[in-house]
């Protein structure tokens, strides 16, 4: 089963998807490990743990896929990845898309702001005319063939243009072939509630961004409003970031790490990585293990 088809069935499930933000691969398999179902990149953690940079649309495609394919690899989960635009007008989205498929990624955001994009928690964010992200969005559903790769159409209307702008450019791309609907940044629970209204039949997705401009509903109540999908796409970048920058005073004020209390155990570390298998393997194929080849004249 592809991971588009996985990623289909638990969408035909009752319950909520709750799915984490990751960044790179180590992220991704702690997703795993903790029992998540599905992950999901998120391109501002990408942005800001591969080049230092804010969410300013500095991501060039290339870096995006090479990331995200490493991080699809490095799992057994779904993953879908934010490929912000999909990088240029319909011709671009269609070989994006193709990537994507040849990845194998679960699912796909495709974005209506213009480029270049922002995060969708910053202000001054524009987006393209509803017509021509409608059209990106069927280029997109015809480049992914019969590969199941789910594609959520999302938009940034709600900061420029209001709620129901915003509301209405999902119509639309709800029409256009997208399957699943993600409006960003709705600004109170009310405005959550209108979305669901407007859609109860679509998959809807609702983002979390602590410190960001949605209120931090729980699960349990989007659920009940009507969400099928709940990112937490920064959680993990500041949770990190918070121990790192601990971390690192800590060493620098008492030059050891001895006592600080927030360090995984290396052998810990080692079985998530892998090393008993990759030194299983190796041993399989070490010299002093195997008959020399003899040498034909």
């Amino acid at each position: 089963m592809s991971a588009g088809e996985k990623l289909r069935q638990l969408l035909t499930h009752p319950e909520i998807i709750v799915i984490p933000g990751v960044y790179d691969c180590l992220g991704a398999k702690l997703a795993e490990q903790a029992g998540f179902a599905v992950a999901a990149t998120s391109g501002f953690g990408i942005a800001a743990s591969t080049l230092g940079v804010p969410d300013y649309g500095l991501i060039t495609a290339t870096e995006m896929l090479y990331s995200v394919g490493r991080i699809a690899q490095a799992i057994n989960i779904p993953l879908i990845a934010d490929l912000d635009t999909g990088y240029g007008n319909a011709l671009n989205v269609i070989r994006t898309i193709k990537d994507a498929v040849q990845l194998g990624l679960a699912g796909v955001l495709l974005e209506d702001q213009e480029w270049p994009k922002k995060c969708g928690h910053f202000e001054g964010k524009r987006v393209i005319p509803l017509a021509e992200h409608a059209l990106k969005i069927r280029a997109a559903v015809a480049a992914r063939g019969d590969s199941n790769l789910v594609i959520i159409a999302r938009t940034d209307a709600r900061a420029p243009l209001g709620l129901e702008e915003a509301i209405a450019r999902g119509r639309a791309y709800i029409a256009a072939g997208a399957d699943v609907l993600f409006v960003e940044a709705p600004q109170s629970v009310a405005e959550l509630k209108a979305i669901a209204s407007a859609f109860p039949d679509v998959p809807l997705v609702a983002n979390i961004v602590e410190g960001g401009k949605t209120p931090e509903v729980s699960t349990t109540e989007l659920q009940q409003l009507g969400f099928k999908i709940v990112f937490f796409p920064l959680t993990s970048l500041l949770a990190v970031t918070q121990i790192m920058s601990a971390c690192f005073r800590h060493l620098k004020e008492q030059g050891t790490t001895a006592n600080f209390p927030n360090l995984v155990n290396f052998q810990n570390f080692q079985q998530l990585i892998g090393v008993p298998q990759y030194l299983q393997i190796e041993q399989q194929f070490t010299a002093e293990n195997h008959t020399p080849i003899s040498e034909h004249n």
